[in-house]
């Protein structure tokens, strides 16, 4: 074979070796900036969907090896519909976060002024955080709802939305030819949205000492003092809570699951004997994941919660039950 020639199982191979991520698509959205941030996702297939429920039964039925999806935005809080789907599909393992900046542009077809904008396309949430601009500069508009940012240029573009123009990520103007109206239209220069690379279920990333880990916690039928109970079970471990949000379970009123962000890996002692601790009362508890930190910051804790204490302790416990003489 000569130098260069690839024989047809390197080629099988390298085609098998390929992965394929989904997104909300199409290009141009701030999830494919999210996803652009994988190291291992770039040079690989990256599969645009309508979606976060496609986006998961892309990765459920094998279609895509993962997905990147929203779940945070720190003006609008949890993405309801991503974590309703967490809660609810098994098999799912969050890999990894990626932080993305909020910024809207106002685009329309070339030509288009800001004075014949009497109808504008936006996606619900990024709507919301351009009500301020909005009011300003447009205050007699009217909204129509869209799928994505970048569905809502494009139908103001083909002719199918009714609106002059739309509201989108400023990446828009790399992938379609439109006019920008006007640039930084968001109520909050500092918004910013946190997205999940979730795969099927496999082992966690080793810990990195900046670690999270996500869960999602029922409680058991109403009682006083249920919630107290959840939340003490990481508190007398040392364990800050960086995000805890309720979502109606939908089964009867008053009744609800709590999304979890709590600061820690798996592989800790003492995010080991919380979850212990948690499994014990409620009825149901979804691991969804430990994985690095998007903002890489090293998670601080007294000595008294160290593995080292816990090891220790257990191993008193264990010499107290062998009957072995204290030292």
């Amino acid at each position: 074979m000569r130098d260069g020639d690839e024989s047809p199982r390197d080629r099988l191979n390298a085609v098998t070796s390929r992965r394929t991520y989904s997104y909300l698509g199409p290009a141009g959205t701030f999830t494919e900036a999210a996803l652009d941030q994988v190291a291992e996702a770039r040079g690989q297939d990256w599969r645009p969907v309508h979606n976060v429920g496609e986006a998961l039964a892309d990765v459920l039925e094998g279609r895509s090896d993962a997905a990147m999806i929203a779940i945070e935005n720190s003006i609008e809080g949890g993405v309801s519909t991503t974590q309703d789907a967490l809660a609810t599909l098994p098999g799912l393992r969050i890999i990894g976060e990626y932080l993305v900046r909020v910024n809207f542009v106002l685009v329309a077809p070339r030509g288009t002024t800001l004075d014949q904008v009497e109808v504008i396309a936006a996606h619900p949430v990024a709507y919301a955080q351009c009500h301020g601009w909005l009011g300003e500069h447009l205050p007699t508009h009217s909204h129509v709802p869209a799928a994505s940012n970048v569905a809502s240029a494009i139908g103001v573009l083909d002719g199918t939305s009714p609106a002059q123009a739309a509201i989108a990520a400023p990446g828009i103007v790399q992938h379609y030819d439109v006019d920008v109206l006007a640039e930084g239209i968001g109520d909050n220069a500092a918004a910013v949205t946190r997205f999940v690379l979730v795969t099927r279920t496999t082992r966690s990333p080793a810990p990195t000492g900046a670690d999270k880990t996500s869960l999602i916690v029922e409680l058991p039928h109403d009682h006083p003092g249920s919630l107290l109970e959840m939340l003490e079970q990481f508190s007398t471990r040392g364990i800050n809570l960086s995000l805890i949000e309720s979502r109606p379970i939908g089964d009867e009123l008053g009744r609800y699951r709590f999304v979890i962000d709590a600061d820690g890996h798996i592989e800790h002692e003492r995010m080991a004997d919380a979850l212990l601790g948690i499994r014990r009362f409620s009825p149901r508890v979804v691991f969804l994941g430990s994985y690095p930190r998007a903002d890489r910051q090293i998670v601080q804790y007294p000595d008294r919660y160290s593995d080292e204490i816990f090891i220790e302790a257990r191993d008193w416990l264990r010499g107290i039950l062998s009957g072995e003489p204290e030292s």
